[in-house]
């Protein structure tokens, strides 16, 4: 028999292929592709920068409200920082917590600076000059992330062990409110501050030196010597932080009208003697010196005293040599520490932290230049009304 055919099967029509068709992503996953090949390269700030506006610049607007928000942010830090007088933006410093040595300190006494301070800078000047070293042991503070001082491995608190500047303060009776300034003369044996003022700590150290050791604080010329240092304090040593603490052009130009006035006064006092006081070095002289040696190395530029440098005035340059070269001297002044410490702490100075190159001026080498001042050794000195300081 012949066998059924099998039936066929029933036509089907099918589309002919068409072109191939781009295969879709939606916004969120195209942004979120774009991030990711963006991010694999760049910083989270770069990225969030590329993403929201590629390579262009950002908008007028947002300039514009960033410029609002960084100064806004900056005087609310510059507040904190360096409070000011409220009408004219100059800045005005806190007073010191324990202004005045009160009662007698015991001997057991220590140190605590801060290598960048000017201030904690004039008792380690003294201190060496004096040969006090052995008897006045010394704890280094460091600047720390906060901003307070702090202590490190390297630099710890050789009396207490303790981490921040503050907990020794908290050590003594009754505990401490206030700011924890360098210097701090601190008395062992009562657990008690005896003074954070630093005019005040070297004239008491003064009296700690024997009877052969260098008098930087003699009887018949501490009245000029007072004078001397109100008018190196108000105009020099506050007034290069006057200068870079203030918060308004007006009191920007004041400040430094002062002190560059001070500065030519004090270059032609000392055109004609060796120190301020004559032939003799004193208290005044250390307090000028620390911070003519941060003038070019930090103050000319952070602080904005750019009228001049400290190396365009000849004699006051060469007097700033000639204590740097005093026996011990030199020591004391740690370039590095003094460098980081403004350039890497004062972050609303320098929001960036970048360090820059030291200046020639301040190099060692320089430092280190013959000073030619030895024939002004005899020289009586100019009469401070004569020098323009009344």
């Amino acid at each position: 028999m012949w066998a059924t055919p099998p039936q066929p099967l029933p036509l089907q029509l099918r589309r002919p292929p068409g072109p191939p068709q781009p295969r879709r992503l939606s916004l969120t996953r195209r942004r979120s592709s774009r991030l990711n090949r963006i991010s694999a390269s760049q910083d989270p700030l770069t990225a969030l920068s590329r993403l929201l506006w590629g390579r262009a610049l950002p908008p007028g607007q947002l300039v514009v409200a960033v410029r609002h928000g960084w100064t806004s942010a900056w005087k609310l830090l510059m507040r904190q920082l360096a409070p000011s007088d409220p009408a004219t933006g100059a800045f005005t410093r806190t007073p010191a917590g324990f202004p005045a040595v009160v009662g007698t300190p015991s001997s057991r006494l220590h140190l605590y600076v801060g290598l960048p301070c000017p201030w904690a800078h004039r008792t380690l000047v003294v201190r060496a000059l004096l040969g006090l070293e052995a008897r006045l042991p010394v704890s280094v503070a460091v600047p720390g992330d906060d901003g307070a001082w702090s202590f490190t491995p390297d630099s710890p608190d050789g009396l207490y062990g303790k981490r921040k500047l503050r907990e020794v303060y908290a050590v003594r009776s009754g505990g401490f409110e206030g700011r924890a300034s360098v210097p701090m003369l601190w008395d062992a044996d009562r657990r008690e501050v005896v003074c954070n003022e630093s005019i005040e700590i070297i004239k008491f150290l003064c009296g700690l030196a024997d009877a052969d050791a260098l008098d930087l604080w003699p009887p018949e010329l501490r009245q000029e010597i007072d004078r001397w240092y109100g008018f190196i304090y108000t105009s020099v040593n506050n007034g290069v932080y006057r200068c870079g603490f203030a918060q308004s052009q007006e009191a920007y130009d004041a400040a430094a009208s002062e002190l560059f006035g001070a500065l030519d006064k004090l270059e032609a006092h000392l055109a004609g003697a060796r120190y301020l006081c004559g032939n003799r070095l004193t208290l005044a002289d250390v307090c000028l010196f620390t911070t003519l040696i941060r003038f070019d190395l930090v103050y000319n530029t952070l602080f904005r005293c750019t009228r001049r440098k400290l190396a365009e005035y000849p004699s006051l340059h060469a007097y700033t040599r000639d204590i740097y070269q005093m026996p011990k001297v030199a020591e004391t002044c740690d370039m590095s520490a003094i460098m980081a410490g403004y350039f890497k702490t004062l972050f609303p100075l320098n929001p960036g932290g970048i360090q820059p190159l030291t200046p020639a001026s301040c190099d060692t080498e320089s430092l280190l230049r013959p000073h030619g001042r030895e024939t002004l050794s005899s020289a009586a000195g100019t009469p401070l009304q004569a020098a323009g300081v009344s």
